[in-house]
């Protein structure tokens, strides 16, 4: 697990973020949609998922750069720590949102979104 306490310094001038002997600059470009690109990420749905990315985001140390909800997928440019490992930031993000969305629309399960067909 990432510490949340990591001191990171950036200077404004530069790219790059430092800590002690590491100066980085990984950003990362994710996409990813419903099953079929089924064009369920509107209003409510949208909301709930962009609060998710920002919540589980910053536990996992890292900077959302940019963030764009269309209706049929999600695209989120992020800053990361290098020792944050892309497959389970990407994994943390996906699961964590998918599962809060289902939490808050139980209706998602009967549809043919996630599998159930």
């Amino acid at each position: 697990n990432v510490v949340a306490t990591t001191r990171v310094r950036r200077n404004r001038l530069s790219r790059f973020s430092t800590v002690p002997h590491v100066r980085w600059h990984g950003q990362y470009h994710i996409v990813w949609a419903p099953k079929y690109r089924h064009r369920i990420l509107q209003g409510k749905v949208a909301f709930e998922v962009g609060k998710c990315i920002r919540v589980y985001g910053g536990r996992l140390v890292c900077d959302r750069i940019e963030l764009n909800i269309q209706s049929d997928h999600v695209y989120l440019l992020v800053k990361a720590l290098p020792k944050v490992l892309i497959s389970t930031l990407i994994s943390t993000l996906k699961g964590e949102t998918a599962l809060q969305v289902f939490r808050r629309f139980p209706y998602f399960k009967d549809e043919p979104y996630w599998g159930n067909h």
